[in-house]
Order: C-alpha cells, then structure tokens, then sequence
C-alpha cells in the first residue's frame, strides 16, 4: 500500500486569528496513541480551547479535545489528555524564553496530516484587547464595503 501523500486538514482553529495577534507559527508533531490517530482519520478534533505549555525543556498541547475512537473498546485514549509535542530543541528554547519573558502564550492553529503523519501548527501570540478585536472587525468590514464599491463602479462601467 502506498504511503500517503500530502496534507489533510482536520481542524482549525478559527477564533484564534480574532482572540489573539500571532507572532510566529512552528510546525510540530505529536505523540499520539494508536486509538487517537483511528479519531483523527475520521476528521474528529477540536482545538478552540487548546493551549500548548513548556515544562522541564519539552513541550506540550493541552485542552484539544479528540473524541474517543468510535470503534476502539478498553485500548480507547482520554479525550482532553496532554500530550507531548515534537519540537527541535532550540525551537523550545526560544518559545519558553519568549513565554517566560511574559505576555506571549502558544496557541494551536490547525491539526493536520503532512504525509501520514500527525502535525500541529502552534503559534507564538500575544493576547488581544476588547478594543482591539473591534477595530479588526470594523477594518474587516470596511474593506468589505470599499471592495463591494469597487466592484458595483466596475460592473457599470462595462
């Protein structure tokens, strides 16, 4: 059987683009059981409440739901357990410098599969203001409107 080729994304985390301003992204794996792995073949993740931390030079997610194995009996995982992240060292020197410096907090973007393998997008972000998740929502909109303008002028000029 060949191996698989690619990516598949099988969650996004939205809300963390509006509740966050992202820094950085690193690409990590992660150490998963045979059961999680059944879970997010069939597309099944949450990370809205995800976070990553640093502990003991080595890092790991928290609080990114997989759904028990609908198949799986006593082998089946925890659905919120910590695990572990696969990072170069030197990439988790900088995070836990950068969160111990204070202010910044790791954050997962996406859950996906890069050639078979379980991958986690996580980012370095800093907390956003009420006031500042306004004026992203009114610039957003804006554009909407000079874009739909645009597009209205062009439409007849034709």
């Amino acid at each position: 059987m060949p191996r698989e080729r690619g990516e598949k994304v099988i969650a996004t985390n939205r809300r963390a683009r509006h509740d966050y301003n992202l820094e950085k992204s690193y690409e990590a794996g992660l150490v998963l059981t045979g059961t999680e792995v059944k879970s997010l073949r069939q597309g099944r993740a949450n990370l809205t409440d995800g976070y990553a931390f640093i502990k003991g030079g080595e890092a790991y997610l928290d609080a990114v739901h997989i759904p028990e194995y609908s198949q799986g009996h006593w082998t089946n995982h925890s659905a919120k357990r910590i695990r572990k992240l696969l990072l170069h060292r030197e990439e988790i020197a900088k995070l836990e410098h950068a969160v111990s410096a204070g202010g910044y907090t790791l954050i997962p973007l996406r859950l996906y599969f890069s050639d078979g393998r379980a991958k986690v997008e996580i980012a370095l972000a800093k907390g956003k203001r009420e006031f500042d998740k306004r004026q992203t929502l009114r610039e957003r909109q804006d554009n909407r409107e000079a874009e739909r303008a645009m597009r209205m002028r062009n439409r007849m000029g034709e």
